[in-house]
């Protein structure tokens, strides 16, 4: 059930200065909560904004809160989240409902729920649904078999030690290229078998503990397995790059390899094989991400016997399929996955995991109703003019910086002209009509819509990049910047409240999507989309000069972030997080621009005691209301490139004049930072 937010009852004094209450001019006129953005009821009037805004903005609804037990953390992205799919809810249910069109998206979108939600079939089946795979695994009797075999599995959603995508080749953005990347590990991230830390070691003894159940409850047990499957994934763990390394795109998007050359890179692993099986074909170049993870694979293959690979990929095939088979290996994957791994208490209940799937298999299917009936187009028209808004003050920006030369900045603006934007929905809708659904078959219609999505990418190679594709559905809560084509894309799922609400002050909206737009805008320049120019291109448009002040900038941020402690043991990575730190940085600024260019000089009314300045920055903390698990937070702070939702909002606002002078910080003050301490990219 979604949450209201938003309470109609006003508050009329702020705390200022330096920390005595003093009382406000009284609003021109009052507001409703929905017009403001907010609800002032749910600042906590005993925090001083000067010293904790996000916990000035927050620490009451936190207070209030409890993350809801099918949630590892819950906050705007969330409450949206249940909003969308309580729409998607309807949308699905009706479909499951009819079911008489033969071959029609809505009957493959009824057929597929109602194969997940039949649990008495799965019950009975068992494991039967994947004794051919089992069969196909125990049936590989060398390492040329073996390396074929990868590629297969690919295909049908399973783990290996090899993963790949396709996407633009930077060097040459209107053609496809494939990304060979580094995989088969069971757990989030290297440091996970590598770290010595007590949660660390503790959560590789559980890993132990739950492979040996995942295999009695299927009926395979043997004591030595568990031990043989992490110690595969332990070698494959000590080669993997971190991902502060996998965040460089240069190195990455330069190691374009030919067949020939990868076979002399990776002794003993086969590529030609490889490659076959993935039914890519030979291509004539292709990217190696890890190249020195890939030097040594073909020897860790070959060192391992035939035997412990596959009951290597025996647990990956139950792993992959888990989610879909019987009560008792569903709760076990539940247990380890979620509840040990992120801290979730309960497992969603199972119509919504069936929502899930469905969108993961039909998501544009799904994605038109959506649009039609739940994204207005007034919505549309507004966002719209707010990027319009946004570029105009990222072109100010760029003119106005004092640090970057002329030569720099020309090249800056010309590739922000070339940005182009995708709002709400795509021009042109995925053809689902080669996908097969069987009502009476969950791991078939799981397993042929791996292989849709398979079949569909390996489609593009060597084809001409279509920039109309969408990377996401419309119902997607998200947003992002693509760097190989300069594009920013917003699903119509993110544009709506709190997020953005078409009859709330500017402001806030501002404030809120505002910095979301910003935010996508910044990525084209933040310490790595700043390599490429306005056509996808990874190219060198900076100075040196420049580019060593841009890096020197870019450090004082990393130092930042490197300095908060969300857990006493464990610190936000600054590297890790740069480019989001950077973009959350600039986008800000960039979307107080617009503000100001929206109300051109104008003194903005003052509504139920907030300046206009306040409800902006309100609106921006608002956006990330959270709370976290631990264990989701330890995940996060380990392998997510965004900083906790706190230190997105402190990291950025204590960097950020304007901020200063809306809230009267002054030296001593809790979100204070001496002028040379502070960070000004953008």
């Amino acid at each position: 059930m979604t949450r209201t937010l938003f309470i109609c009852i006003a508050m009329t004094i702020l705390f200022t200065g330096c920390g005595q209450p003093l009382p406000i001019t009284p609003a021109d006129t009052p507001a409703p909560a929905r017009q403001l953005g907010f609800d002032p009821a749910d600042l906590d009037t005993t925090t001083r904004p000067q010293d904790d805004f996000y916990a000035y903005v927050n620490s009451l609804w936190i207070q209030s809160t409890r993350i809801p037990p099918e949630w590892t953390k819950y906050g705007t992205m969330q409450i949206v989240y249940e909003k969308t799919e309580q729409q998607l809810k309807t949308i699905i249910q009706t479909a499951a409902t009819n079911t008489d069109v033969a071959d029609s998206d809505s009957k493959k979108t009824g057929d597929l729920y109602n194969s997940f939600m039949n649990t008495v079939r799965t019950e009975e089946l068992g494991l039967s649904p994947l004794i051919p795979e089992l069969e196909r695994i125990n049936a590989l009797r060398n390492y040329e078999e073996l390396i074929h075999y990868f590629g297969q599995a690919l295909a049908i959603g399973i783990t290996v030690p090899i993963d790949f995508y396709i996407d633009a080749d930077a060097a040459q953005p209107d053609k496809t290229l494939a990304y060979i990347w580094q995989g088969g590990l069971g757990l989030p991230d290297r440091e996970y078998y590598l770290s010595e830390s007590p949660q660390l070691v503790e959560i590789r003894s559980q890993y132990h503990t739950h492979i040996d159940k995942m295999f009695s409850l299927a009926g395979w047990a043997n004591a030595a397995d568990a031990e043989t499957i992490i110690s595969i994934e332990k070698q494959l763990a000590e080669q993997h790059w971190s991902r502060v390394q996998n965040r460089d795109r240069e190195k990455i998007y330069s190691s374009k390899y030919t067949v020939t050359a990868a076979n002399t890179l990776s002794p003993g692993f086969d590529w030609t094989i490889f490659l076959n099986s993935c039914e890519f074909g030979i291509p004539e170049q292709f990217i190696i991400a890890q190249t020195d993870y890939f030097a040594a694979l073909g020897q860790i293959i070959r060192s391992i016997p035939v035997a412990d690979w596959r009951t290597y990929l025996r647990f990956n095939v139950l792993r992959a399929y888990a989610p879909y088979l019987n009560e008792a290996i569903v709760t076990e994957d539940f247990n380890f996955s979620r509840r040990i791994l992120r801290g979730q208490e309960q497992i969603r209940p199972r119509w919504k995991r069936g929502i899930r799937l469905v969108n993961a298999s039909l998501g544009e299917a799904i994605g038109k109703i959506y649009i039609e009936q739940y994204f207005p187009a007034d919505s549309k028209q507004r966002i719209d003019m707010m990027i319009e808004n946004l570029r105009v003050a990222f072109q100010q920006s760029i003119d106005s910086l004092e640090w970057m030369t002329d030569q720099t900045k020309q090249a800056a603006q010309e590739k922000l002209a070339l940005f182009t934007t995708k709002i709400g929905y795509p021009e042109k809708w995925q053809d689902y009509t080669t996908l097969k659904i069987d009502a009476t078959d969950l791991i078939g219609n799981v397993r042929r819509a791996y292989e849709f999505s398979h079949r569909e990418a390996i489609a593009k190679l060597a084809k001409p990049v279509d920039r109309s594709e969408w990377g996401m559905t419309p119902q997607t809560v998200n947003a992002y910047y693509r760097p190989t084509l300069n594009e920013i894309v917003f699903p119509a799922a993110i544009l709506q409240p709190p997020f953005f609400d078409v009859s709330a002050d500017d402001a806030f909206n501002y404030g809120a999507i505002g910095s979301v737009i910003g935010h996508e805008f910044s990525h084209g320049f933040d310490d790595q989309g700043r390599k490429f120019d306005g056509r996808g291109r990874l190219a060198d448009w900076w100075t040196e000069d420049d580019a060593s002040e841009y890096e020197i900038r870019s450090a004082g941020l990393v130092k930042q972030y490197d300095a908060f402690l969300p857990i006493p043991d464990q610190a936000v990575n600054g590297k890790l997080t740069l480019g989001e730190n950077i973009a959350d940085l600039a986008g800000l600024i960039i979307a107080y621009r617009a503000w100001q260019i929206l109300i051109d000089d104008m003194k903005p009314q003052v509504i139920n005691g907030f300046s206009g300045d306040e409800r902006f920055f309100i609106g921006y903390a608002q956006t990330w209301r959270t709370k976290i698990r631990e264990e989701s937070l330890r995940e996060m702070l380990l392998s997510d490139p965004h900083s906790p939702p706190n230190y997105r909002v402190i990291g950025v606002l204590q960097n950020m004049q304007e901020f200063y002078t809306a809230f009267g910080i002054t030296s001593g003050d809790g979100m204070y930072l001496p002028d040379e301490q502070r960070v000004h990219i953008w």
